[in-house]
């Protein structure tokens, strides 16, 4: 497991006590009272996005635990600014008294893989959805595991890690509709793992395995800065998976995605590595409400060994600019298969991104979703200047233009920026 380590926030901060405390040593380089800058990206348009900044003593928390972190958060509807420092590794399968818990104590009575394997098997149960005892068995199992690994974020939070080693474990952090306004900062979030997948045989020509959590999901909130943060599969790669009906058996989905008219968002110098799905923005064709929402920046990220979905597009207007990107169409494990997808409505403006992946070609950046346009400059593939979107057949005219930017980098200087600055401990 690859770690990244600064000594700069351990010094500045120091903690010794249990939540709730006072604002920190040093308060000049504390990250939790630091906001989104005017410029930086969607986030900061109408409101801007603050977080916690103004949390009071009693509203300042530091967490060792998932049931501290849970205590500190309070109800979805606790609006009350907050800042919460997360210490050490938080898993979030456990019970509140810290004990790990795992497949058998989440899995219902009813539900045996074996015997889910034989009554849903494709070549006697055919296309359609599973239903019936094991499916319910499934959904009550996987139902036990989310009253643990669900984490609900309310407005007006700031979540950071402490020093280099903040670990969230195993969570799906929820960022619902009518929460706005969350700063999510310094953290390594590993392993959103679902014990329980569902087969799902209408899913492409052959069926496939889906699973449930994010790491985090932005599921209708608004105003959401992510910033210096390291996303990955943790101790559980897509290697152990095995397959089933002949595809893999999938236990996680994507690492941050912005779903169901999800809004303002900014996505900056985070490390996503080691994974398949990495962020998709709008889940649906059909839900003609995101239009006008899913306004999305990503700038200065880091994918490495990212399979696909970085990101993956439907109707909002996103902004792609000093991301780079690195890996192997012919990578055994996470090969390359796209960077960015180009699905209905979708409104990409990409500046000076960085692709360094080998085996990669022009006209398979883009996958195409049912987009029709994707406007493309300063794009660098293997070392040569490209269009990825004229490559796949895209016109040029999205129907915007960004404004909520600082300077843009040129392309040369993207990838030693982008690797000594991305991902958590490097604050």
């Amino acid at each position: 497991m690859k770690k990244r380590f600064s000594l700069g926030i351990a010094a500045a901060l120091l903690f010794t006590t249990l939540a709730p405390i006072g604002a920190p040593a040093h308060a000049a380089s504390d990250i939790g009272k630091e906001t989104l800058g005017s410029k930086n990206g969607w986030a900061a348009f109408s409101t801007g996005t603050t977080g916690g900044a103004t949390a009071t003593t009693s509203n300042i928390f530091t967490v060792t635990n998932r049931k501290q972190l849970v205590d500190a958060l309070g109800k979805n509807s606790n609006s009350t600014p907050k800042i919460i420092y997360v210490k050490g590794t938080i898993n979030a399968n456990v019970d509140d008294n810290n004990k790990p818990l795992g497949l058998n104590d989440y899995k219902d009575s009813k539900y045996e893989f074996d015997a889910y394997l034989k009554a849903y098997d494709p070549s006697t149960w055919g296309k359609k959805a599973p239903s019936g005892t094991l499916e319910k068995a499934r959904e009550a199992s996987q139902k036990n595991q989310a009253s643990r690994v669900v984490i609900e974020i309310p407005s007006n939070t700031t979540i950071v890690g402490l020093g280099s080693d903040a670990v969230i474990n195993g969570a799906n952090f929820q960022l619902k509709k009518g929460t706005d306004n969350v700063i999510i900062r310094n953290i390594e979030f590993q392993d959103a793992y679902d014990y329980f997948p569902q087969w799902d045989p209408t899913d492409g020509s052959t069926g496939n395995w889906n699973s449930e959590y994010d790491s985090i999901t932005v599921n209708g909130a608004t105003h959401v800065w992510v910033d210096h943060n390291t996303f990955n599969d943790g101790s559980h790669p897509d290697s152990q998976n095995g397959t089933f009906y002949g595809q893999e058996y999938q236990h996680h989905d994507g690492l941050l995605d912005v779903i169901n008219q999800g809004d303002l968002v900014t996505v900056s110098y985070n490390h996503f590595y080691d994974h398949d799905k990495s962020s998709i923005i709008g889940n649906s064709d059909s839900k003609t409400a995101d239009e006008g929402a899913l306004r999305v920046t990503l700038h200065h990220n880091y994918y490495e060994n990212t399979v696909q979905r970085t990101p993956r597009v439907r109707y909002g207007q996103v902004h792609l600019y000093n991301n780079y990107y690195t890996g192997d169409v012919k990578r055994s494990e996470y090969p390359s298969l796209y960077i960015w997808g180009a699905g209905k409505s979708s409104k990409i403006f990409a500046e000076n991104n960085v692709i360094d992946v080998a085996g990669l070609t022009a006209a398979k950046i883009v996958t195409v979703f049912g987009g029709t346009a994707l406007s493309d400059t300063g794009t660098i593939l293997n070392g040569q200047a490209v269009n990825a979107g004229s490559s796949a057949g895209l016109s040029s005219s999205v129907g915007w233009k960004p404004s909520l930017n600082d300077k843009i980098s040129p392309s040369a200087s993207v990838k030693a920026e982008v690797t000594s600055q991305a991902g958590s401990g490097k604050l």
